[in-house]
């Protein structure tokens, strides 16, 4: 079971990112500060989620939660400065929008850089170890696929409303035929291997 929160007294948001791994698309993240009562039975960590459950839960969050946010870094960005400090990034940003400021920020993983004088704790797969980290892998990953599957009807050919942007054999053999978009982190290894060649076109027309 899930466990509420780490500090009774504050006002703590959870925080956690999708898409790290990702050949193309922007690194997303969610801020999450729930009710010290909340309950749910049913959350975990989105990866152990069906894709219905993900989206059922992502509505019961965005109601009862007290505050909630989603911040969005894009794949020029990530390129620019690494998608660790874009996921940093990320998580700053959903922080920022959040309509309550929250006192202490619970962290999916082990690094984390800190945001203004906020203190914070990193808990390394606590998206399924607290409520509040687990509502924001939930709004992180329904958000980012809602975000894949838009361009996945400008790109088709990628499979994205699949892979959301993840390094399948399909994806890199599509990247292998019609090059690279513009959508794509070319700071990643996008032919993974090296068996497959880049076209010099990089751009897909």
């Amino acid at each position: 079971m899930l466990l509420p929160y780490l500090h009774q007294d504050l006002i703590e948001a959870g925080c956690d990112e999708a898409g790290r791994g990702c050949l193309a698309g922007s690194v997303y993240a969610a801020a999450v500060i729930l009710p010290k009562d909340f309950k749910n039975e049913l959350l975990n960590d989105s990866k152990q989620l069906s894709e219905h459950r993900r989206y059922m839960l992502r509505e019961v969050i965005e109601k009862e939660a007290i505050a909630w946010a989603i911040g969005v870094v894009s794949p020029a960005e990530i390129d620019e400065i690494n998608i660790l400090n874009a996921s940093f990034l990320a998580m700053h940003r959903a922080v920022d929008q959040l309509s309550t400021m929250p006192e202490h920020l619970l962290i999916d993983g082990n690094r984390f850089k800190s945001y203004n004088t906020i203190p914070h704790t990193t808990v390394v797969k606590g998206d399924g170890k607290y409520l509040s980290i687990a509502a924001a892998s939930v709004l992180a990953k329904t958000y980012r696929d809602d975000y894949m599957n838009a361009l996945h009807k400008e790109f088709p050919y990628y499979d994205w409303d699949h892979n959301k942007g993840y390094p399948t054999k399909k994806h890199r053999q599509a990247i292998a035929q019609y090059g690279s978009s513009h959508y794509h982190r070319l700071s990643f290894n996008l032919l993974g291997d090296g068996q497959l060649e880049l076209p010099f076109q990089e751009k897909v027309p």
